[in-house]
């Protein structure tokens, strides 16, 4: 079910960066058309993600995304939308300078800062 939902997300974020153009040469009387409960779904996943900023800890971001596949580090990591696997951001960390005992230097620690957090973007799955 979920696949379904993101496949029509996707559509429909395609459909909404293409609607402006189409609204203009057909006028306003096309409006009507879009799908309310989808478009209602994508501002609320607007809004989630909107609520991760730099200077939070790596574990708030867990809040709203998950772990991506693929290579990372420590520093800097993609992660996926809870709700959408496709749905996905770029996060930099600023890595917190105690250590605990016996931990690397390349571990995650869940008090890691959020430095720097991209836009959302679409992409297929990565698995390892």
């Amino acid at each position: 079910m979920w696949k379904l939902t993101c496949t029509l997300l996707v559509l429909l974020i395609t459909a909404l960066a293409v609607a402006p153009a189409q609204q203009t040469a057909m006028g306003a009387g096309s409006r009507g058309l879009v799908d309310q409960e989808h478009t209602k779904w994508i501002d609320q996943v607007m809004r989630s993600m909107a609520s991760v900023k730099p200077g939070m800890t790596r574990k708030d971001l867990f809040r709203v995304f998950s772990k991506e596949g693929g290579l990372s580090t420590r520093t800097r990591k993609r992660y996926v939308y809870k709700h959408c696997p496709y749905i996905k951001v770029d996060v930099e960390f600023s890595p917190v300078d105690d250590l605990a005992e016996g931990q690397d230097a390349m571990t995650e620690n869940s008090e890691d800062r959020i430095v720097k957090i991209s836009q959302p973007f679409l992409e297929y799955s990565i698995a390892d």
